[in-house]
């Protein structure tokens, strides 16, 4: 691999490349440990996060695209850190080209991510921000008449998982206490022996679909699972079905989706997540105004007590890197 260019720092430099806020920049720099030097970007605009890297050894990468010109910007690059589990955003044939190893924090965020989702699928079930936009214009009766014919219970539901990683066995775990029927896909079907403490079933997907009340995404966007809620399967869903994506908006064919709900061919959809980020204002569900429908700016992972974690669990991969010591194989997605 290439060295360093001259007069680099004698500390190897670590880029992070998403900018935070203060309170959050802080909670990173606490964790970052004293054999690196730490910079972080301030701006989103590719030409600053360009000017930052020259001289990097490790990237920290969240949202923020990690593409073959920014990693070959870095010529002394040694390890590709994902904060988060989702590598859609880094180019993984530049980084193999490189032999740069690209790591993730495999389940750091996965009990945030499941706490969202129950979150949408109440938020949904119960029409809760219509209700509060009722509210808000004076129309309390309106809002607890009509829910009382509108709002439904998440117990005895049947709720189908698409994908049994980390954060759907979180959200597994967090439905039975709803007392929720649980069925899942995944293309690695669990030991018989978790399924039975999970509380879940396997079925394949075409099967699983249709008898869904609530569809959870929990895979990661890969060339197989991008549009694998195409328009066809949309279509076996349910009328009362709702569909809740925290993982990627690609996963969804998000136009079928917005005529779905808005034709009520479903009955709801929860999304944190679109395929282009932030999605316009023409966005089709952004433009959608129903009842049944919550949309939020990817926020799963977010919140400020699980920054230090993911922090720690990153910088941890770093200083192995240093240590010439391997990175766990949950973590490690290419070995460079």
């Amino acid at each position: 691999m290439t060295a360093p260019p001259a007069g680099a720092p004698a500390r190897p430099v670590v880029v992070v490349l998403d900018p935070h806020g203060q309170e959050i920049r802080a909670a990173i720099e606490a964790e970052c440990p004293a054999t690196v030097a730490l910079r972080m970007a301030t701006s989103a605009d590719p030409a600053h996060r360009l000017a930052l890297v020259g001289d990097a050894a490790f990237f920290i990468g969240g949202i923020a695209p990690i593409s073959a010109g920014l990693i070959a910007a870095a010529p002394g690059l040694r390890l590709i850190q994902k904060w988060g589990i989702g590598v859609d955003k880094i180019d993984l044939a530049a980084a193999r080209a490189r032999r740069i190893p690209v790591a993730i924090t495999a389940g750091a965020n996965a009990v945030p991510v499941a706490e969202f989702t129950l979150l949408l699928m109440l938020a949904v079930l119960r029409r809760l921000p219509h209700r509060a936009a009722q509210l808000r214009a004076g129309d309390w009766h309106a809002a607890r008449d009509e829910a009382r014919l509108q709002a439904r219970s998440l117990r005895g539901r049947v709720v189908a998982l698409v994908g049994l990683g980390a954060i759907g066995r979180e959200v597994a775990r967090r439905l039975r206490a709803f007392e929720a029927e649980v069925c899942y896909f995944d293309v690695q079907r669990a030991p018989p022996a978790e399924e039975e403490a999970l509380g879940v079933r396997f079925q394949h997907l075409d099967a699983l679909l249709p008898e869904a009340d609530l569809v959870s995404l929990h895979v990661p966007l890969t060339p197989a699972t991008r549009g694998i809620l195409s328009r066809e399967r949309l279509a076996r869903l349910k009328p009362q079905a709702i569909v809740i994506n925290t993982a990627r908006g690609e996963l969804v064919d998000e136009v079928a989706l917005a005529e779905a709900l808005a034709e009520g061919r479903l009955a709801g959809a929860g999304v944190d997540v679109f395929g282009g980020e932030p999605p316009p204002s023409d966005h089709p569900l952004r433009r959608l105004a129903v009842p049944g429908l919550v949309l939020a700016p990817h926020l799963a992972g977010s919140v400020f007590d699980n920054v230090a974690h993911v922090a720690r669990h990153a910088f941890a991969n770093i200083q192995r890197v240093l240590d010439g010591e391997p990175i766990p194989a949950r973590d490690l997605v290419s070995p460079g």
